[in-house]
């Protein structure tokens, strides 16, 4: 069944043992995650929880109906957590849904299924199951996610300062949550004693380096810009440089799908319709453009290199400078000659 934000909230905060399945899905991971660790404190600290990835339900699809099925090893309360997730697991969570029981409750987070996905109609179809759908908050929904943050950590956050931080992460829950962890320990906050924290507090630790440059490299590197993302980059130091490697892993992983259904035959604007809010409304605009430029076979290679630095770089802790400024300029040379 669908579930709208109210009913959500209370199938995580009191669990029905007549739902069996939670399906969390939609753009806004992080929301997803953090609508899922309230059923975590629900079931309390001493629960014990299972944590299982689609890849494994993939193998053994009769797992998931077993794990819910199970008693606890210490006799209390236990729930099951499949993150990630996708089509799948298609088989496992039907499993679940016939079975003679179910017993624990399962909660699995997906990421942008669209609305024809199988695990999103086997969720909408099913009265033991529920299906919401998190997207990224936009405008004043979004200062209001950073103020309860902060309020979380000790941080009387004045509008001024949610929106910078808004804007700094492009209304990104974890990334959100992250920079108001570093104000409120620049601030020396804490719920039991909160302090006020404004935009100059926000300004003077602010992000490594801001949205707006990593935005400026995401764009120069994905949009055939050489000359401006080596400018863009001579700026930065290599910490910076590989929070962009993967602000354009994370672009290349938003247009995959989106370039698969222009591949397919759909036209760019179908395609960009059919997305709906599942590209933040900023966005739109430019991953419109990054349809027309970037092949499927190109998302791909790319995707692939800098996977591998990203590898290298936490095996190492810095694969270097000069490698990343590298490797982000052939990438930015290649969309330079592949519009199409």
């Amino acid at each position: 069944m669908k579930a709208d934000a109210g009913q959500i909230q209370r199938a995580l905060d009191r669990p029905d043992p007549a739902v069996r399945l939670i399906l969390l899905y939609g753009p806004d991971e992080s929301g997803s995650r953090a609508l899922a660790a309230r059923i975590d404190k629900a079931m309390g600290a001493e629960a014990e929880r299972i944590d299982l990835a689609g890849a494994q339900l993939k193998e053994d699809p009769a797992r998931l109906a077993d794990e819910a099925a199970s008693i606890s090893l210490f006799g209390g309360a236990r729930h099951i957590r499949v993150d990630p997730a996708g089509d799948e697991i298609i088989d496992a969570a039907q499993a679940l849904l016939e079975a003679a029981s179910g017993g624990n409750p399962v909660i699995v987070i997906a990421g942008n299924l669209r609305k024809d996905a199988k695990l999103v109609k086997l969720a909408l179809a099913s009265p033991m199951a529920l299906a919401f759908a998190s997207y990224l908050p936009e405008g004043r929904a979004a200062d209001q996610v950073a103020v309860e943050i902060a309020r979380e950590l000790g941080l009387r956050l004045d509008p001024r300062a949610a929106q910078a931080i808004v804007a700094a992460t492009n209304a990104d829950r974890a990334l959100i949550a992250r920079e108001l962890e570093k104000l409120a320990l620049f601030l020396d906050a804490s719920p039991d004693d909160p302090k006020p924290a404004d935009a100059a507090a926000f300004e003077t630790i602010g992000a490594v380096n801001d949205e707006s440059d990593l935005s400026a490299i995401v764009d120069a590197v994905m949009g055939g810009r050489p000359e401006q993302a080596a400018a863009e980059l001579a700026l930065i130091g290599a910490p910076e440089a590989i929070g962009a490697v993967r602000a354009v892993l994370r672009r290349l992983a938003q247009i995959a799908p989106l370039r698969a259904e222009v591949a397919a035959g759909q036209s760019v604007d179908a395609v960009m319709a059919g997305a709906g809010k599942a590209i933040f409304w900023k966005d739109q605009k430019v991953v419109a453009g990054l349809l027309q430029r970037w092949s499927p076979d190109r998302i791909a290679t790319a995707t692939t290199r800098l996977a591998a630095l990203e590898r290298a770089y936490k095996r190492s802790g810095s694969p270097g400078m000069i490698l990343i400024g590298e490797e982000l300029l052939t990438i930015a040379r290649v969309a330079a000659s592949a519009r199409r």
